[in-house]
């Protein structure tokens, strides 16, 4: 194996192994991986690409949850389709923007990522809210702003979708999830479409990419019963990582500052 190729199936398999340990939140670091480590030099290619493979991770998930029976489908169903056309118009806004310009708002979100995960997490007893107007109202604005920033920076958006479902519907958090993964994998994938479409996803990496997200998947899940324990730990050092990562692509971006 070249650099390169060792460079990308390691990568993958980094982004791979954080989601099968943790159950998200790895896909957040496709795109630096693919910047700083596989050298990737455009990053509206970098975000393409890395969109895809988010796309194919989501759905090798999603298809373990449904098998289980955590998936509302009428709810993943009609979240996705209203999603897409958000994440349409997000990614066609993301590849009209400056590729330095966008990478620094991805730091700049990747901060926010971070926070989040330190919040402690409360357990939320949910209620399932009648399908009336409000609901469905409710549902299409999260579908759809969930979308736009999924296209737009070309991440899962698992940390909005799932609380996003959540708010609008009052399904259990497992579900949540489950269902989540769908809206996901579709939005990735229209997400890596319209790149495609304009030259800006190098499929062959992606497949690189892809092979070692499933092997790191399949060693993440087998450490993931082993350490649950350490559950609290581990997001709290992933969250570290993510900060860390995050302050490298502002500094590395900085420019974007000067000149706007």
């Amino acid at each position: 194996m070249t650099h390169s190729v060792l460079a990308a199936v390691g990568s993958g398999g980094l982004v791979g192994f954080m989601l099968g340990l943790l159950g998200g939140g790895g896909s957040i670091l496709a795109t630096p991986l693919l910047l700083y480590v596989v050298g990737v030099t455009q990053p509206h290619i970098a975000i393409g690409t890395g969109a895809l493979a988010v796309s194919v991770n989501a759905f090798a998930n999603f298809a373990s949850h449904a098998l289980k029976g955590h998936v509302w489908w009428r709810c993943a169903a009609v979240f996705s389709v209203l999603g897409v056309i958000g994440a349409i118009g997000g990614s066609s806004l993301g590849k009209a923007m400056d590729g330095d310009r966008l990478i620094f708002l991805f730091g700049i979100l990747m901060l926010v990522i971070g926070a989040l995960m330190l919040r402690p997490r409360k357990t939320v007893t949910a209620q399932c809210r009648p399908v009336d107007l409000r609901m469905c109202l409710v549902t299409a604005a999260v579908a759809f702003v969930a979308g736009v920033a999924s296209g737009f920076f070309g991440i899962g958006g698992g940390f909005l979708i799932v609380p996003g479902l959540m708010l609008a519907t009052g399904m259990p958090m497992i579900n949540g999830i489950g269902t989540s993964l769908l809206s996901v994998a579709v939005f990735g994938l229209a997400t890596a479409l319209n790149y495609a479409s304009s030259g800006l996803v190098d499929w062959w990496l992606a497949s690189e990419f892809i092979g070692g997200g499933i092997i790191g998947g399949l060693l993440g899940m087998v450490l993931a019963t082993r350490l649950s324990a350490y559950k609290n730990i581990l997001n709290r050092l992933f969250a570290a990582l993510v900060f860390a990562v995050a302050t490298y692509i502002l500094y590395r971006n900085r420019a974007v500052l000067m000149v706007g």
